[in-house]
C-alpha cells in the first residue's frame, strides 16, 4: 500500500506544542501534542524551554518520516508572537526565550520612550500599544542595556516562527507576519524598520526578510523536505478564511490570548485605540491589518480555578455546562458587577468593574461562571467593536478554544445584534494556515 502524501506542521503555542499531519486535500490525517515545563531565566522569571522543545520537535519529525503510512511533502511552522530567540555565532540560543509577561525595567522603558519620540508617538508609528516586553523588539533593547553581556553573545535574533525553521534548515530568515506582530521594530508610516533599529545597531541583528510562502529546505539528516519559514500563528489562522471566503468578515481568534481580526479594516490608529491594545499586524505581503487583544485565555483560566478552588469542583466542570438563556437572564438583572479581573483592565473600555470578587455571594457554581461569562463578553465585544467601527462586516467567525464554549457564543450574539456568530471549521487554523502556505504561492 503506498503512503499518503502529507504536509507536516508544527503549531507552537505558549501552552501547547502541537505536530499537524495534513494530506493533499488540507485535511488533518494525524496529530501530537506535549506541553513542557517552563525553566527559570538568571533572574528566576519562567521562560519558554528552548531545548526540550527543540528535542522534542525533531524527535517527532523523525519518527513522522519513518512512518509507514505517511510520506512528508512539505513542512512549514506557525508559532505565538512576541518572542526572540537569540542566537550565538554557533547557532545556538544565547539567552532564555524571555517570557513576554516578564517585567521590563521602568527607568529603562521611560528613556526609550525619550530617545524616540515619546511613548504614544512611538506607539502611533510602529502600531504597537505600550507592553513593555510583549512589544518583542524592545526585548533588544533591554539587553543591550540592562544585560550586556547577555547581549554581546548575540549573533541573530529569530522571532520563535522562524526559529522553528532555523531549527530544521539552519537558514536564517525574518517575515513579515512576525515582525508587525505589536513587536516595535517596524514603522508602518515607512513601511520600514523603524530608525531606533538602525540607530541602535539592531537591524544587524535581524536576519532578511522573505515573502511568507517562501520555501526552503531541510537538513539532509531531517530528510531533505521543502520547508517553510514560518508564520505568526494569529495571522496563520486567518489565511483560510481569506481563501474561502468572497464577502468581508472578521476573525476571532482565541485561545490564551482572543485576538480580534478585521483584514479589510485599514484605517489608521488613533491613541484611543493603541490604550485599548489595538494594533496593526502585517499580513504575509508586508500589508497592514487592523486587529484587538484581549487576554481572556488566561483571565479565563485564573477565574476557573478560584471557583473550582472555592466549591471543590474537579477540572473540566465548566466544560459541562450549556447556555440556558433563564440562567443568563437571571444574571443580567443583576446591575451590579461582581467579578474582579485579574489581568483584563474593564476600564480602560469604560466598563465597570467589581474591586474582588466574592464567591460566597453566588448561589453556586453556575451562577458565577455565568457571570463571569456575561461581565468577560461585556469587555469582549468592545474590544471586537475597535477593529469592526469605520469597516463592519455582517460575519465574525470564532475559532480556537472558545469556540466549543456555547455560553461564551450565545452572549456574543446577544451583544452583537445583527451579527453572524460562526464558530470555526478551522478549529486549528493556525497550522492550516501554515500547511496552507507551504502548497500556494499566490500570497495572500
Amino acid at each position: 500500500m503506498s503512503k499518503i502524501p502529507v504536509t507536516a506542521v508544527f503549531d507552537i503555542g505558549k501552552t501547547n506544542k502541537k505536530f499537524f499531519l495534513f494530506d493533499e486535500n488540507l485535511k488533518e490525517v494525524y496529530s501530537t501534542y506535549t506541553r513542557l515545563e517552563a525553566v527559570p531565566d538568571e533572574d528566576g522569571f519562567p521562560s519558554e524551554p528552548v531545548l526540550p522543545m527543540r528535542e522534542w520537535m525533531i524527535k517527532t519529525f523523525q519518527e513522522a518520516l519513518k512512518s509507514p503510512d505517511f510520506e512528508i511533502k512539505k513542512l512549514n511552522f506557525s508559532g505565538h508572537g512576541a518572542s526572540f530567540v537569540h542566537v550565538d555565532e554557533s547557532g545556538e540560543p544565547a539567552t532564555p526565550l524571555y517570557d513576554y509577561l516578564k517585567p521590563f525595567p521602568e527607568d529603562l522603558l521611560d528613556r526609550f520612550y525619550s530617545e524616540n519620540g515619546g511613548k504614544m508617538e512611538f506607539c502611533t508609528q510602529t502600531s504597537s500599544p505600550p507592553l513593555a516586553m510583549l512589544n518583542s523588539g524592545l526585548q533588544l533593547f533591554f539587553l543591550k542595556y540592562a544585560k550586556p553581556e547577555q547581549y554581546q553573545k548575540i549573533h541573530h535574533s529569530l522571532h520563535l516562527p522562524q526559529y522553528l525553521s532555523f531549527i530544521f534548515t539552519g537558514e536564517m530568515v525574518s517575515d513579515f507576519t512576525s515582525i508587525g506582530c505589536h513587536t516595535g521594530l517596524w514603522d508602518f508610516e515607512k513601511m520600514d524598520y523603524h530608525s531606533w533599529v538602525k540607530t541602535e545597531g539592531i537591524e544587524a541583528l535581524l536576519p532578511p526578510i522573505l515573502p511568507g510562502d517562501s520555501l526552503l529546505i531541510t537538513k539532509p539528516d531531517l530528510g531533505s523536505v521543502p520547508c517553510g519559514i514560518g508564520v505568526h500563528d494569529s495571522s496563520g489562522a486567518l489565511l483560510p478564511y481569506l481563501r474561502r471566503e468572497k464577502e468581508p468578515f472578521a476573525l476571532l481568534s482565541t485561545g490564551t490570548w482572543a485576538i480580534s481580526i478585521n483584514p479589510f479594516n485599514k484605517t489608521s490608529l488613533t491613541e484611543s485605540e493603541l490604550n485599548k491594545d489595538c494594533l496593526q499586524f502585517l499580513s504575509i505581503s508586508g500589508q497592514p491589518i487592523k486587529i484587538s487583544r484581549l487576554f481572556i485565555g488566561e483571565e479565563h483560566k485564573y477565574q476557573v480555578d478560584e471557583m473550582y478552588a472555592h466549591w471543590n469542583l474537579p477540572l473540566g466542570t465548566y466544560k459541562k455546562l450549556q447556555f440556558d438563556p433563564s440562567i443568563f437572564e437571571k444574571v443580567a438583572t443583576n446591575a451590579q458587577k461582581r467579578i474582579g479581573f485579574h489581568y483584563l483592565k474593564p476600564e480602560d473600555y469604560g466598563l465597570e468593574k467589581a474591586d474582588f470578587t466574592d464567591w460566597s455571594s453566588f448561589s453556586d457554581f453556575t451562577e458565577a461562571y455565568y457571570t463571569f461569562i456575561h461581565e468577560l463578553t461585556d469587555i469582549q465585544v468592545a474590544s471586537l467593536k475597535l477593529v469592526l467601527d469605520g469597516t463592519p462586516v455582517d460575519r465574525i467567525f470564532v475559532d480556537g478554544g472558545f469556540n466549543a464554549n456555547s455560553i461564551f457564543l450565545e452572549l456574543l450574539r446577544i451583544k452583537l445584534p445583527g451579527i453572524e456568530i460562526i464558530p470555526s471549521d478551522f478549529p486549528n487554523g493556525s497550522a492550516l494556515g501554515a500547511a496552507l502556505l507551504v502548497n500556494s504561492h499566490r500570497g495572500d
